[in-house]
């Protein structure tokens, strides 16, 4: 068999694996799907250099999870979403709101979420999240999953998962009074 041929085989085999395991790690479907062929190509280009010490599938998760660290590493040096710094900007010296970022009154929120057009500056809110924020989010509040799960899952230090979460609650409040509420 050529190279060619066995890579054939293993994105019949393996592209479905490969994609979902993607798919949660970034939320997003194109940038999984580039992943996931970045992965193939590099699993080409690195052909010789397998040696069968695991099995192709371990290896070509191998290969992704890198591809994975490394487009995380280059979104959050070209993010421009809130660093440390600029989450203090909401608080005073006593950690205390202040005045003018006050979390506002929202209403009722099931009326809110009943609401298509919140529902749709929500997930605009939830887009402009790096992945793994919005990945964190939505396991911790929609699907109710706990924090050692969501760890596991994402990859993260516990320490990681609370300062994402609160990040990302920060974020996604002043997005949605930007977007929604200033209406």
């Amino acid at each position: 068999m050529t190279v060619n041929d066995d890579i054939i085989i293993w994105v019949k085999i393996y592209t479905k694996d490969l994609f979902s395991y993607t798919h949660i790690k970034v939320q997003q479907k194109q940038v999984a799907e580039d992943l996931v062929q970045e992965t193939f190509l590099a699993a080409y280009q690195s052909h010789h250099k397998y040696q069968g010490k695991s099995s192709i599938k371990t290896w070509l998760f191998s290969i992704l999870k890198h591809k994975i660290a490394d487009y995380y590493r280059s979104k959050y040096k070209t993010s421009s979403v809130l660093s440390s710094g600029t989450i203090e900007q909401f608080f005073d010296d006593n950690q205390s709101w202040k005045p003018e970022y006050r979390p506002k009154d929202w209403g009722n929120e099931e009326e809110l979420l009943d609401d298509p057009d919140f529902t749709k500056a929500l997930k605009n809110c939830f887009q402009q999240l790096p992945g793994k924020w919005s990945s964190a989010v939505q396991m911790k509040f929609l699907e109710e999953n706990d924090a050692d799960r969501i760890c596991s899952q994402l990859e993260i230090t516990k320490a990681n998962y609370w300062q994402i979460i609160h990040r990302a609650k920060i974020q996604l409040r002043n997005c949605l009074e930007l977007k929604w509420f200033k209406q």
